[in-house]
């Protein structure tokens, strides 16, 4: 479940009432599309519905099968959120609103590369970027959907290129272990050559080129890395 301290109110005003649940904040656009996706557990702060959650009060059962219509948990709370709104203070959509900025940011940093430089655009720059579009950030949208609106956005002002790059990895065989294990998600094709070392062929967004390589040359100084 999520924290007491990490949840928010998400409540819905019926019959002069309020009816409340907490909730985690980052499940709430992924449980509005499709309640089903979402584990109520994950869901959840706990499984009670509150006319007050901050003073503790709670309804009967019998208020809440008279406005819900059932006592399932997962039942009510997709009719608060269909019908009513997340409660947040204002430092709290601050807060959140930030945090989702800095991941988007973040995303566009290790996956975009300046196509002239080729290199990813500093983070200051996206940021600085967005602040001049004016574009919003929605603290319960998708991460995945608000990076595509983002990059929608930003084109008209910084060149960004998302062409996958491809590099080759000659790695010794005691430094597979360590290396494998971040590189495997991107590997296109890899084999043992004769005399221990392991090669291999990734694909990868352009982004994390340069860090992919850090990292490898961190575990072996001696990997041979080329760039097709």
């Amino acid at each position: 479940m999520v924290s007491l301290d990490s949840a928010v109110l998400a409540r819905w005003e019926y019959g002069g009432k309020r009816y409340e649940i907490l909730v985690d904040p980052d499940l709430v656009d992924a449980f509005r599309q499709n309640p089903s996706s979402v584990n109520m557990d994950d869901f959840l702060a706990t499984d009670e519905v509150w006319h007050d959650a901050r003073g503790g009060d709670r309804p009967t059962e019998e208020a809440i099968e008279s406005t819900f219509g059932t006592q399932e948990i997962d039942e009510i709370a997709a009719i608060i959120l269909e019908k009513g709104n997340i409660q947040l203070t204002t430092n709290q959509r601050k807060e959140m609103v930030e945090q989702k900025r800095q991941l988007i940011i973040q995303e566009i940093h290790s996956t975009a590369i300046d196509p002239k430089a080729k290199s990813p655009h500093p983070k200051t720059r996206i940021e600085l970027a967005l602040e001049e579009s004016r574009f919003s950030v929605d603290p319960f949208k998708r991460l995945d959907v608000q990076v595509k609106d983002a990059i929608n956005t930003l084109k008209s002002l910084i060149p960004l290129s998302f062409e996958p790059v491809r590099i080759a990895f000659r790695i010794s065989g005691s430094g597979y272990g360590k290396t494998s294990k971040f590189l495997r998600p991107y590997l296109d094709k890899d084999e043992w050559l004769s005399n221990g070392d392991w090669a291999c062929i990734i694909q990868c967004p352009p982004g994390m080129a340069g860090n992919l390589i850090g990292k490898v040359k961190s575990v072996d100084s001696d990997s041979e890395v080329k760039e097709l």
